[in-house]
């Protein structure tokens, strides 16, 4: 009988102690959410709730390490602010209020991008993504903008769980 091995030191600095990062759909699951919380009460970490606002972008046409984060659009979007306090109050019905356990962030510019540079920032663990949702206009969303969670697997060098779609 083989005995099981010792983990103490297997990835030993290879793993950061950071926060998780959640990237927070504007239709989520509530799975994504409960899953994503529970991986951060088992490892005793913070999660960040990271929403990426479709209708502002940042201005990324500068020079590699240059980022403006100014919008493309001068005019402050007051509907912007609405999506993000749906998601929110929708994620505090879950998770109950923010604060030491969790945390929300309302990011720009093009989804995956965004949720990599939060997570970079943070030196987070891991990033958290729901997977592809079904049906036709899931599949027309992926087809003009791409999967976010292959976006990340190609453009992170930490972990991305990706938490597959219940389907309802």
């Amino acid at each position: 009988m083989e005995t099981p091995g010792d983990f103490e030191q297997a990835g030993a600095g290879e793993w950061s102690d950071g926060p998780l990062v959640l990237g927070v759909p504007w239709e989520f699951d509530e799975r994504l959410i409960r899953a994503a919380a529970g991986l951060a009460t088992i490892m005793g970490v913070h999660l960040i709730c990271a929403f990426v606002d479709p209708a502002s972008y940042l201005t990324e046409w500068e020079p590699a390490g240059v980022l403006d984060g100014t919008s493309l659009d001068p005019a402050p979007n007051v509907e912007a602010e609405y999506p993000a306090s749906q998601l929110l109050s929708g994620l505090e019905g879950i998770l109950g209020p923010p604060g030491g356990a969790w945390s929300f962030r309302v990011l720009n510019g093009e989804v995956a991008h965004a949720l990599g540079r939060l997570a970079q920032s943070a030196d987070a663990a891991a990033l958290i993504v729901g997977g592809q949702r079904p049906g036709r206009i899931a599949q027309m969303g992926r087809l003009l903008e791409g999967s976010v969670s292959v976006s990340l697997t190609r453009l992170q060098g930490r972990p991305v769980l990706v938490v597959p779609h219940s389907g309802q």
